[in-house]
């Protein structure tokens, strides 16, 4: 039976210089060795959830106020079970400050019901990897007005050599921000140099290796 558990990375205000969450990210032991699972879908989002409770615990994020950010693909948004399992999930951690991070862009119709469920129990909606894969404003400009946040990666660029148009993205992405008056959230943050781009277009909610890498919460 495979072993999973999650890493979490620290999500950072930068104004104010201090930790305001984490994103929890699954990892799968193989040979002893924590690697990304083979697919996300292997382990039931219910058993998921299980081991989102035991990192909570262990990082005591609802006495600290902080944040913890859990991911969903496609096929795990549409499964029946997920929306059940988070609701229970912040029954049982009403001090929690759950958000919900969305991969990949569902319908309209789906999201809003889904956001309308989540934002009854307090619980914050994300867009991930905004301008990448699925999540190109033409797919979610519709969507924005029932979220709370977007996120954008700027490795995903980096991965396919794309880096000169970082700074073009996160002008026209800051900008939707502040139209339809949503956090953002910057990934990918490296150096200063990093910094200081995401200074230049007012983001201060970072996230990157700069301030952490993934790591089992102690």
């Amino acid at each position: 039976m495979p072993t999973y558990r999650f890493f979490v990375q620290p999500q950072i205000d930068q104004d104010a210089q201090r930790v305001i969450g984490y994103e929890a990210l699954l990892r799968q032991q193989v040979n002893r060795n924590w690697v990304l699972p083979a697919s996300f879908t292997a382990i039931s989002v219910t058993d998921q959830i299980k081991l989102l409770a035991e990192t909570a615990t262990a990082l005591n994020v609802a006495a600290s106020q902080q944040t913890l950010a859990f991911n969903l693909n496609n096929a795990q948004f549409h499964d029946p079970r997920t929306l059940g399992a988070i609701v229970l999930f912040k029954k049982q951690f009403t001090n929690v400050d759950l958000t919900i991070e969305l991969t990949e862009a569902p319908q309209l119709d789906e999201l809003t019901r889904f956001s309308t469920v989540l934002h009854q129990y307090g619980i914050q909606l994300i867009i991930d990897d905004v301008g990448t894969g699925s999540n190109t404003y033409a797919n979610i400009r519709n969507l924005l007005p029932f979220v709370d946040e977007i996120k954008f990666a700027m490795q995903n660029l980096r991965a396919t050599h794309r880096d000169q148009r970082i700074p073009y993205e996160l002008a026209f992405w800051s900008q939707i921000a502040r139209t339809f008056r949503l956090r953002m959230i910057l990934e990918g943050v490296e150096n200063a140099a990093d910094q200081a781009l995401a200074k230049r277009f007012g983001i201060s909610i970072h996230q990157g290796y700069l301030y952490g890498k993934p790591s089992l919460p102690a």
